[in-house]
């Protein structure tokens, strides 16, 4: 019987080959490690978040969701009623990668230029001549504009009227409930024609003909319909003063004022925080009737969970003064992200508003006039809605 010998078998192990898998190894651990790195120092508005996704998902609209449904349930197609084609995936892809829309010249600018981002904004409902190149302003006022000493001087003060209505000829008495909050988080945003020697938008500020004198004349009107409204003329920017903040910081200030009149009072169903635009005359001023009208703008703050009942109030005001004063009401304009504050204390209540007042270039007798016809709609939106919700008790607030 033969007996074989067993052959011993030897691995050849090919040094070059093992190089080249240390190497790729390596790089695609560095390329990991510097994408990980890439993402989390990244800006917190450029991340990819889902609010990124959900943006980047809003350009598909309804009928385009419904197709691709489509495609793997043809039941779907039933509610289609054209044909809608799907989107052409580069353009989608371009556009998800870039974030520039070919519609929207400020994607491709507006991180480009300075000072562009204050055009930033959403517009949700566009008044009369409302587009991104004129949406409200706002700017923030060089250091010297906030100091009292070095305050202009004024002028025209015979122009400026008395403030609204004679208080004897409120409807309302002192033992009605107040039930609106006027207030100002700017609050020295002030008018030009008032302010002698002072022609930059962003310097017309002033500690006493500001924006409280339209708040003194809209809480006139408002009581005149028989809506109870309370006024707080706190100096938000002395505040800011006295605590060495920013400017930017003005509604962390402001927010304890609102925090304070909502829980001494339980009767408070809106708050209106009311502003004044850097924009020109151009765009603020509106002629109804033969008569000039410092337009209103509504900002709706969209960083935080409720802001659609915010919309929604702000959305049907507006519609209400564009039925009875066209054009006066430039529309609903919406704002988050960097260089905004993206909530404005709007998260206090979903009844909470932001108003833009005119701008820079209008009289307090434009003025006047705009916080009539605001009172006028809001009062006939407020007893519409007491009525159909009951939210009003008739009961008179003790003193």
């Amino acid at each position: 019987m033969k007996s074989y010998k067993a052959t011993p078998y030897a691995a050849a192990v090919n040094m070059k080959d093992i190089f080249k898998g240390v190497i790729i190894l390596l790089i695609v651990l560095l390329s990991i490690f510097s994408l990980t790195g890439l993402l989390t120092s990244m800006k917190p508005g450029s991340r990819i978040t889902s609010d990124s996704i959900n943006e980047a998902a809003s350009g598909l609209n309804g009928e385009v969701l419904y197709k691709l449904l489509a495609l793997e349930n043809r039941s779907f197609n039933s509610i289609l009623d054209g044909e809608e084609g799907l989107p052409n995936l580069s353009s989608l892809l371009f556009k998800t990668a870039t974030n520039i829309r070919f519609n929207d010249l400020r994607s491709l600018l507006g991180r480009e230029l300075p000072g562009f981002s204050i055009f930033d904004g959403n517009i949700l409902v566009a008044g009369e001549g409302t587009d991104f190149t004129n949406m409200p302003i706002e700017s923030v006022p060089p250091e010297e504009a906030l100091d009292l000493e070095k305050e202009a001087e004024l002028k025209n003060m015979d122009d400026i009227h008395k403030d609204g209505r004679d208080a004897g000829t409120s409807a309302v008495t002192a033992e009605d409930k107040k039930t609106v909050l006027l207030y100002f988080t700017h609050t020295r945003e002030s008018y030009l024609p008032y302010l002698d020697g002072v022609s930059d938008p962003d310097s017309a500020m002033y500690s006493k003909i500001n924006v409280t004198k339209v708040g003194e004349m809209l809480k006139a009107e408002l009581e005149q319909t028989g809506i109870g409204t309370s006024i707080d003329k706190t100096d938000i920017i002395q505040k800011l003063n006295d605590k060495d903040l920013a400017y930017f910081n003005a509604y962390q200030e402001s927010r304890p004022l609102v925090q304070t009149a909502m829980a001494k009072n339980e009767n408070l169903l809106y708050l209106i925080d009311i502003h004044r635009d850097s924009q020109r005359k151009k765009v603020t001023t509106a002629e109804i009737g033969g008569k000039k009208y410092a337009k209103l703008a509504f900002v709706v703050g969209e960083e935080h969970p409720n802001y659609e009942q915010n919309l929604k109030v702000a959305k049907e005001l507006h519609e209400l003064l564009d039925s009875k004063f066209q054009g006066l009401s430039r529309g609903v304009i919406a704002k988050k992200g960097s260089g905004t504050n993206g909530k404005f204390n709007q998260d206090l209540s979903g009844n909470a508003l932001l108003l833009e007042f005119g701008g820079v270039d209008n009289t307090f007798e434009e003025l006047q006039r705009t916080a009539g016809a605001f009172a006028e709609i809001f009062s006939d939106y407020y007893w519409q809605a007491e009525k159909v919700d009951h939210h009003l008790s008739p009961e008179p607030v003790k003193q």
